[in-house]
């Protein structure tokens, strides 16, 4: 269980980055949550795979809830691959306007 709360506040971490400098789902909403599903589905569809060549193995672990949606697949890996997506989309957008706004300051220097 401790696993999945870490994720949960986690997440809440980058919701809150993601709502003070409108980020992702602060500033398009739609589009942030169709990019984070759309990568959710397709790393679920990843672990499937692996899931079905015996590459990847649940071993239980008291930190976990011990929930399987599926042979191999714990309820916190849905919710671990949503915010991994969920990461790297406010890390995106953080560094694209990190490198707008240098970009901008260096052409109001140019005479």
């Amino acid at each position: 269980m401790a696993y999945l709360i870490a994720l949960l506040v986690s997440a809440a971490g980058v919701a809150t980055l993601d709502a003070r400098f409108r980020l992702a789902f602060w500033r398009a909403p739609r589009a942030a949550a169709l990019t984070v599903a759309a990568g959710t589905v397709f790393f679920l569809a990843w672990d499937a795979a692996g899931i079905a060549a015996g590459i990847f193995l649940h071993l239980g672990s008291p930190l976990a809830t011990g929930i399987m949606l599926a042979p191999q697949l714990p309820l916190e890996e849905p919710v671990f691959l949503a915010f991994f997506c969920y990461t790297a989309l406010a890390l995106y957008a953080g560094a694209e306007r990190a490198l707008a706004a240098r970009s901008g300051r260096r052409r109001g220097v140019r005479p």
